[in-house]
């Protein structure tokens, strides 16, 4: 009883339940385990006692967060507190004179004080406490003193109500940005490939945005981990996306003998992937784009370049300093931090602080590289916007890091070590999974203001018209599995749901950007709805969504969410073609996934796909004895076009009849993970401007054409 309540007052779950009529209890060695990360001891019962009386003797006069949302009662955290209490808010610096702060007295009726939002008109003077200067959204510090002395600070995040919200209806694409070569590409797509595909998409198709994968800094090896999603650090782009060619200085180059050298030996990656089947190769990428950016950064920068990165340096601090320090400290040690010499592995120590002056050269690179993604970044977004986008690039967030990256060895405190996220065991997956991703502490978020949280959404909404989020369930719980225990020996820990909205509504409000939040798969009850009271779209994909609570057949595209972005698959799921073919099922036997035979498993997939088949032949958008394949891919998003969702994602692949997944679950070495380009039916590679040249794509386009799109003019080819 006394692990239980100790658990419960530091957020682990002791149970959980992976379907409404079914309990599972958690290991007692997980919840000592997971309490051990979390800086609690309960190894034996007086270990217990002891952790019970410390974290019950707390002062609660406070939580550590506070959150106000504007237009909204106040929380009880305030009503709550002793009349006569007298409260101080120190508002957030906001790059002009610090304001001064503000104190008042809690009077007798606190219930009944409001807050009105900072976007709504002038406020009653007699709606507000006594002495209260409205404080604007932000991040501020707040103190309260009791009138029996007893005192307490806490954040005090006060937000909008909502995030910004995307138009009534758009289309967009899905694309993982390597995938996408251009004629000019370097090996793999690059932003500035992103920029031209927003910039055709927007002016031709009408398009609103472009989804790409997480383009976060990745973890150096020999190979590099492919994935998008198990970064080095989620606060700074990775420059291998970086269009080299377009870099200011690049034609300032000395050197121009090895620059055109540097560019044949990428042109011959290109035709390797493109013509003879060889895989996306991101370390012989890299290479090639780290010699040229090395001659590029000899290049004396012009005085408006200069101040410009002078002023990238200083708004990104300490968090871009110790980013570029990792990079160097990698490039000379090896990328994995834990192992190397002791001194290095603090990044505070004296020992980091001499290491630091002796990379200082290769510390600047790591920066300035930093800023040119970042600038890059700026162009693709203004690309998009100028080609009539109205939202524009969407950013993706990845739910965690590498354990030896950048991230954590920056940010030790914040996560917790010995630990790593995952997911239960479910219908899908009977052994549960691991993500091998340390999780952040949600105690050390608290305690910070959530500051790394913040600085982390600032920088990618910085050039984003919005952000998807990986796993958006993790703003409200994540699945903490201990180190050498199998996912299904782990355990739900709980985070302040309340203060991680909050702050993510305050940073997309001040971005003027929307958010995606990817629910698929098990989901809490009640955090859907707390994400659509505060305007975070959920992602609805076509196979799955289904009448779960009636018949289970296909769902009508009438009784579709709204708030949502609509697809028909993911960067996870087989591509629209392979779905309909059944051509998924059959790889995945290939390569012996499957845990039945192959006849059970697909005569489950062809039913299931006829049922979708049947839903759209009835609706008369599958067109009668039409029964190729292509105009199957164009029945299936004239459907999602006839939902109600806001936004509706077209996966690129898709467009050109694709068969191949980019990324196949469950799989390492036996299949090619983010590592593939678009290809055709055939499975041969093609290039943005063939994709932007193709019959197949303009004819699924029309479905989604918006009655104002560009026509072409005399001369050009029509779209």
């Amino acid at each position: 009883m006394g692990l239980s309540r100790l658990a419960a007052l530091h957020g682990v779950a002791t149970s959980y339940s992976p379907s409404p009529d079914v309990t599972v209890s958690v290991p007692d060695d997980t919840v000592i385990a997971v309490l051990a990360a979390l800086g609690v001891d309960a190894g034996t019962s007086e270990d217990v006692r002891r952790s019970l009386v410390a974290a019950e003797s707390r002062s609660r006069l406070l939580p550590p967060t506070v959150v106000v949302w504007a237009g909204e009662p106040l929380p009880p955290a305030l009503t709550a507190l002793p009349p006569g209490s007298t409260v101080t808010v120190e508002p957030e610096p906001a790059g002009g004179p610090p304001a001064p702060a503000t104190s008042w007295k809690v009077p007798e009726a606190a219930s009944s004080w409001k807050l009105p939002g900072a976007a709504e008109a002038a406020p009653d003077p007699a709606e507000l406490p006594p002495g209260w200067t409205q404080p604007p959204y932000g991040v501020h510090r707040l103190h309260v003193r009791a009138p029996d002395h007893h005192e307490a600070t806490a954040t005090l995040v006060v937000a909008p109500a909502r995030v910004p919200q995307p138009p009534e209806r758009t289309h967009g694409f899905l694309v993982q940005l390597y995938s996408l070569l251009s004629a000019r590409s370097w090996g793999m797509g690059d932003l500035g490939d992103l920029a031209d595909l927003a910039a055709w998409a927007g002016r031709t198709l009408g398009s609103g945005f472009i989804q790409v994968n997480p383009l976060h800094a990745a973890v150096p090896g020999h190979p590099t981990d492919p994935s998008p999603y198990r970064p080095s650090s989620r606060r700074f782009p990775d420059p291998v996306h970086l269009h080299v060619e377009s870099v200011p200085e690049y034609g300032h180059v000395d050197d121009r003998a090895t620059l055109d050298d540097l560019r044949q030996d990428a042109a011959a990656l290109s035709e390797a992937v493109l013509n003879k089947g060889a895989l996306i190769d991101r370390d012989a990428v890299w290479e090639l784009k780290r010699q040229a950016l090395e001659l590029i950064a000899q290049v004396p920068l012009t005085p408006g370049r200069r101040a410009a990165y002078c002023d990238f340096l200083a708004e990104q601090g300490q968090a871009l300093e110790d980013h570029a320090l990792w990079c160097a400290l990698a490039e000379v040690h090896g990328p994995a931090w834990h192992s190397w010499p002791e001194p290095l592995r603090d990044p505070r120590s004296p020992g980091t602080a001499r290491a630091r002056s002796e990379l200082l050269d290769r510390v600047d690179l790591h920066c300035r590289l930093a800023w040119l993604a970042a600038t890059q970044l700026a162009d693709a977004q203004r690309a998009a916007e100028d080609a009539g986008m109205e939202v524009g690039i969407v950013h993706d967030l990845a739910v965690g890091v590498h354990p030896a990256g950048a991230d954590t060895w920056a940010q030790q405190d914040a996560f917790a070590h010995g630990m790593s996220v995952g997911a239960p065991p479910d219908a899908f997956n009977a052994r549960g999974q691991d993500w091998g991703l340390p999780p952040w502490r949600p105690d050390a978020l608290a305690a910070t203001g959530y500051a790394a949280f913040r600085g982390l959404l600032r920088g990618l909404l910085a050039h984003a018209g919005a952000l998807r989020i990986d796993h958006v369930m993790g703003l409200f719980r994540l699945w903490w599995v201990p180190e050498g225990r199998p996912p299904t020996d782990g355990t739900y820990v709980a985070y302040d749901a309340e203060a991680m909205l909050a702050v993510l509504v305050l940073e997309a409000h001040r971005a003027g950007s929307a958010v995606v939040g990817e629910d698929l798969g098990t989901v809490e009850p009640g955090v859907r709805e707390a994400l659509a009271r505060r305007g975070v779209l959920g992602t609805s994909v076509l196979w799955f969504e289904r009448d779960w609570d009636g018949d289970g057949r296909p769902l009508a595209p009438e009784k579709w969410r709204r708030d949502c972005l609509a697809t028909a698959t993911t960067h996870d799921l087989p591509s629209t073609a392979a779905r309909l073919t059944g051509d998924h099922v059959t790889l995945r036997h290939r390569l012996g996934l499957l845990t039945r035979p192959l006849e059970e498993e697909l005569t489950e997939d062809v039913t299931g796909t006829a049922e979708w088949l049947a839903l759209l032949a009835r609706l008369r958008m599958l067109p009668e004895g039409d029964g190729n394949e292509e105009a199957a891919v164009r029945a299936v998003h004239r459907f999602l076009r006839a939902t109600p969702a806001r936004m509706t994602g077209v996966w690129l692949p898709d467009t050109v009849g694709d068969r191949r997944p980019q990324n196949l679950p469950g799989t390492w070495d036996q299949y090619p993970n983010w590592r593939l380009p678009i290809a055709d039916p055939e499975g041969h590679p093609v290039t943005l401007e063939e994709i932007a040249a193709s019959p197949r794509l303009h004819g699924l386009m029309e479905v989604l054409r918006p009655p104002k799109a560009r026509t072409a003019p005399p001369g050009e080819r029509p779209a």
